[in-house]
């Protein structure tokens, strides 16, 4: 099977996640999407983050009538912060019957340099690289498949902030998403 890997502290996940992911698996060759929550991603401060297992569950609650959007905690089990080419060296050797690729937005291919083992990276894996304005895509490898996917303009960052200022996130996360947030004053 081909699983696209979709990475992120979906610190909280929300409906942009959600159109990417679902865009990603109607539209390539991915026949499934895992959100692969990171417990710490070693380019963003930890102290912002609620706690992974809090998120994880966010995820779960966000997904869990769609048959092609999966979860998976298999950073929860490895060495911190989490590295990429780590994570997929360990998800191959566990799931050698699939083949994975790597999603993520234009803005996060612009850093890709700062990543551990980059040109492994590009040499041996597919990325699906979806377009973020301002963040024009350069890198025309083979291995890079642009997408023009639905984007809407919000971020986990906006959504903790509205929280903080008591405003409503309804229509921003799942409505199970929200009602756990706020029934667990998370983010507060």
């Amino acid at each position: 099977m081909k699983i696209g890997l979709y990475f992120g502290s979906f610190n909280p996940i929300h409906i942009g996640h959600l159109i990417i992911g679902s865009f990603v698996a109607n539209n390539t060759d991915v026949e499934q999407v895992w959100f692969v929550v990171s417990p710490h991603n070693p380019l963003k401060k930890s102290s912002t983050l609620l706690n992974e297992y809090h998120r994880l569950h966010l995820v779960q609650l966000a997904i869990e009538d769609d048959e092609q959007l999966k979860i998976s905690d298999i950073e929860f089990k490895l060495p911190r912060p989490s590295y990429t080419i780590d994570t997929l060296t360990y998800i191959e050797e566990k799931f050698p019957k699939h083949s994975f690729s790597i999603i993520m937005g234009s803005d996060s291919l612009k850093n890709i340099n700062r990543w551990k083992n980059t040109e492994l990276l590009l040499q041996n894996y597919s990325f699906h690289v979806y377009k973020r304005p301002e963040f024009e895509i350069k890198d025309k490898s083979a291995n890079i498949h642009v997408l023009t996917a639905p984007l809407i303009e919000i971020s986990s960052t906006q959504i903790r902030e509205a929280i903080k200022k008591e405003k409503s996130i309804r229509y921003l996360v799942p409505e199970k998403v929200r009602e756990e947030i706020e029934k667990n004053r998370y983010y507060k």
